[in-house]
């Protein structure tokens, strides 16, 4: 993909962009394969929502075989899908500093980001969260009862962070009235995630369509009507502090339990799953063959 930009100063008169198809192929990858497989696939579409698209692919196996997933595995699933989010927005607030000269605020927003990785890496084995889940609930259990005491740790690191983002004038200077996007735009041009929740469209599957424990768990969803670039960082920065607060929840209030259900793989039949990934919603669609195998995988 190309965007070419005409610009007088920081003001951009014309952007048009030139959106290229790009094919993987990873569709076609999955035909063939056992469930088990096609949840390593789906964990590789992409690199930073890696528990979101496996957490909607193993849904749709589930679905399709009518497997009820153990209510620990469902609260495991929901703190690992919050440490991806957690992660991503700290890496997006930094990267965001880097497109406005930030560097102080780039570099400790991607340290944070990191600090969060590791966290994944100590707890989990993984830092992008690989290899936990599969149909059924996860392929182990995970001992997480020392996670509250280092979120603990890193939560005010975190808010002063943000604090101090949201009072750096040559900061907010670039992001206020900057790429604005209506709210009918949002809507006509099917915007998702937290893009779509800062144009004023409070839509979030995790509430919407519950799915995992986040039925069991309290959350907000934050919502702005402003539609600029200020507004979308507002969005993740509250979702941040949501999904702290829903980790701290969810880690309190999980039971004892199987982390994985016994599940017959459905022949001929077929399932639908969802999850909203960091970025926005993610939907499986997913054909089985006679024999139990992925017959069609649709993203």
């Amino acid at each position: 993909a190309q965007i070419v930009f005409y610009n007088v100063g920081e003001a951009i008169l014309h952007c048009p962009p030139r959106l290229f198809f790009k094919h993987r192929g990873m569709e076609k990858r999955f035909e063939g394969l056992s469930p088990v497989l096609g949840t390593l696939i789906a964990e590789r579409i992409s690199g930073v929502d890696s528990v979101a698209h496996a957490l909607a692919f193993c849904q749709t196996i589930e679905t399709a075989s009518q497997c009820e997933v153990p209510e620990r595995a469902r609260y495991l699933r929901t703190i690992l899908a919050e440490l991806e989010r957690l992660y991503n927005h700290l890496h997006y607030l930094g990267h965001l500093c880097h497109t406005t000269t930030l560097k102080v605020g780039e570099a400790q927003g991607k340290l944070l980001a990191e600090q969060c990785k590791q966290l994944n890496g100590v707890f989990t084995g993984s830092r992008f969260l690989r290899g936990l889940l599969k149909p059924g609930g996860l392929r182990r259990d995970l001992d997480l009862r020392a996670l509250s005491a280092r979120l603990r740790i890193l939560e005010p690191q975190v808010a002063d962070y943000m604090a101090a983002l949201e009072n750096t004038n040559s900061h907010l200077d670039r992001l206020i009235t900057t790429g604005y996007l209506s709210h009918q735009a949002a809507f006509d041009q099917g915007a998702t995630g937290p893009i779509k929740r800062a144009s004023g469209i409070q839509h979030d599957l995790r509430c919407d369509h519950p799915y995992a424990a986040y039925d069991r768990l309290q959350m907000e969803i934050p919502v702005r009507a402003e539609g600029d670039a200020h507004a979308r960082s507002q969005i993740r920065m509250e979702e941040i502090r949501n999904s702290l607060a829903l980790l701290f929840n969810a880690l309190q209030s999980m039971p004892e339990g199987p982390v994985d259900a016994e599940i017959r793989w459905p022949s001929g039949g077929e399932g639908l799953g969802w999850c909203e990934g960091p970025r926005g919603s993610i939907y499986y669609c997913v054909h089985f063959d006679t024999t139990g195998k992925l017959a069609r995988v649709k993203v």
